[in-house]
C-alpha cells in the first residue's frame, strides 16, 4: 500500500482538560479561561475545555461551569467538554455546551479502574449520553483509551478496538480518537492500528491521541498521516497523563506536532509562534520544566536575545 500525507490537519488542543486534570497544585479558574482564551488566538478550530465530571474524582476540574460560561467563544472555534454520564452530561447543557466528548477503553480492567464497569456497560452508558445529546443537537466526539497498551493488561490487540469504535460511529459519535495512552506504540503499531479500524470506520472520522512515554508521539503521528488521518490531538506545553494509568507521562505536545507539520508542508492553521507564547505563559505559572524540544529551543533563543 503506498503512503500519502495529507494536504491538511487539524489539531484538537486537549490542553485545558486533559492536560491540567492531571495537576496535583489547584490551578485557578482564571488561569483556565485565560489558557483557553490565548489558545482561541492560535489559529485553533478545536478546543477542548473541561469535563464535567464529579469533583470527587477530578478535583481540578470542579469549575466547568465557571469555565464554559466565562470563555470567549469564537464563532469558528469548537469547544468541547467531556462527559462521563447523564449528569455529566445535563450539567453541560445546562452550561450549553455544543459538543461534548464521551470516553471507553479498550480493556475492561482499565474501564473497572476508571469507571468502575466493563467495555460492554460503559458502551451501553455512552449510547444514553449519545441518544439524549442528539436530540438536542449536541455533537458527540468519542474518545478510545489505551488501543495500544493497557496499564493492567497489557497487550492490546487491534481488533478489540475495531469493534468499540465500530460501535462508537455506529452511535452516532462523529470522530472517534484512539489513544494510547500510556505511550507504549510505536509506528508500524500505530499505522496498523489506524488500518484496521479503517475497515470498519471511515478515515476521516478518525483522530490520534499520543503520550510520549517512550519518546515515539511524534514518529508515531507520523505514521499515521501517512496511513490517511487527518485529525490530531495535543496538548498545550505537554501536559497531561492519565490519573488512572500509572507511570504514563504527558500527551505529545501541541507546539512540537505543528512544528513538524509545518515542515511537512502540512497546513494546519496554526501559528506557532503565538502557541509557542501560550507555552511559556502555562509553563511559568505552573513552574514546569519546560517538556516540549520546539518551546525549550525557542524560549532558550529568547533568553540569548534578551
Amino acid at each position: 500500500m503506498s503512503y500519502k500525507v495529507p494536504a491538511k490537519v487539524k489539531i484538537v488542543e486537549v490542553g485545558p482538560r486533559d492536560g491540567l486534570q492531571n495537576e496535583l497544585q489547584p490551578v485557578p479558574t482564571t488561569i483556565k479561561i485565560e489558557l483557553i482564551n490565548k489558545l482561541s488566538d492560535t489559529g485553533l478550530s478545536v478546543i477542548e475545555c473541561t469535563s464535567f465530571v464529579s469533583p470527587k474524582w477530578i478535583p481540578q476540574l470542579h469549575d466547568a461551569k465557571e469555565v464554559m460560561a466565562a470563555i470567549n467563544q469564537h464563532n469558528n472555534i469548537i469547544y468541547p467538554a467531556l462527559v462521563p454520564n447523564i449528569q455529566g452530561l445535563n450539567d453541560a447543557i445546562a452550561a450549553k455546551a455544543k459538543t461534548i466528548a464521551v470516553f471507553t477503553a479498550a480493556t475492561d480492567a482499565f474501564t473497572q479502574k476508571n469507571i468502575n464497569c466493563s467495555v460492554n456497560d460503559s458502551l451501553t452508558n455512552i449510547s444514553e449520553i449519545i441518544n439524549i445529546a442528539t436530540a438536542k443537537n449536541i455533537a458527540v466526539r468519542g474518545y478510545i483509551s489505551c488501543t495500544l497498551g493497557c496499564p493492567y493488561q497489557g497487550k492490546v490487540e487491534p481488533a478489540a478496538v475495531v469493534k468499540i469504535a465500530k460501535a462508537l460511529y455506529a452511535m452516532g459519535c462523529y470522530e472517534i480518537s484512539l489513544g494510547d495512552t500510556i505511550g507504549v506504540g510505536t509506528p508500524i503499531q500505530a499505522a496498523d492500528l489506524v488500518l484496521a479500524v479503517s475497515n470498519e470506520v471511515p478515515i476521516n472520522k478518525l483522530a490520534v491521541h499520543f503520550h510520549d512515554t517512550y519518546g515515539q508521539a511524534l514518529a508515531n503521528i507520523y505514521a499515521c498521516l501517512n496511513a490517511g488521518v487527518t485529525t490530531i490531538d495535543a496538548s498545550i506545553a505537554g501536559l497531561g497523563g492519565c490519573p488512572y494509568a500509572r507511570g504514563a507521562s504527558g500527551n505529545v505536545a501541541t507546539e512540537d506536532v505543528v512544528y513538524m507539520l509545518n515542515g511537512l508542508g502540512i497546513a494546519t492553521g496554526v501559528d506557532l509562534n503565538s502557541l509557542l507564547t501560550v507555552t511559556e505563559f502555562v509553563s511559568n505559572y505552573l513552574g514546569h520544566p519546560i517538556r516540549s524540544k520546539v518551546a525549550a529551543a525557542y524560549l532558550g533563543k529568547k533568553l540569548s536575545n534578551s
